[in-house]
């Protein structure tokens, strides 16, 4: 298990690239602000997701192995539509905050 260094914002700020060096290492920091939920950094271990030429590739071995290309009914399209049509701009997920999408809640 990776070692948790416990720290406070105003101590992360002072020795940043100190804290970077520690997080490549393996170390997990939790950084603390009086009573605001704590930011947790690590390092990241493993991509997530695939490519998009992954997926394509996937696609294709797919339709090869049924012998045919699978075609999207008409209630999954309209699903489909509905929820990019209804989601939330970025900008409004992270608010202000530019590194939000970057920041895992400690749990």
């Amino acid at each position: 298990m990776a070692t948790v260094i416990h720290i406070s914002e105003d101590d992360a700020a002072r020795d940043f690239a100190g804290l970077l060096a520690r997080i490549r290492s393996g170390a997990e920091v939790v950084i603390e602000r009086g009573s605001l939920p704590p930011i947790v950094m690590r390092a990241r271990t493993e991509p997530t997701g695939r490519l998009l030429s992954e997926s394509i590739a996937m696609a294709e071995q797919h339709a090869k192995e049924l012998g045919y290309d699978p075609v999207m009914d008409a209630e999954f399209a309209a699903d489909l539509e509905k929820i990019i049509s209804n989601r939330a701009p970025a900008t409004l997920l992270r608010g202000n905050n530019p590194w939000a999408s970057f920041l895992i809640p400690a749990s």
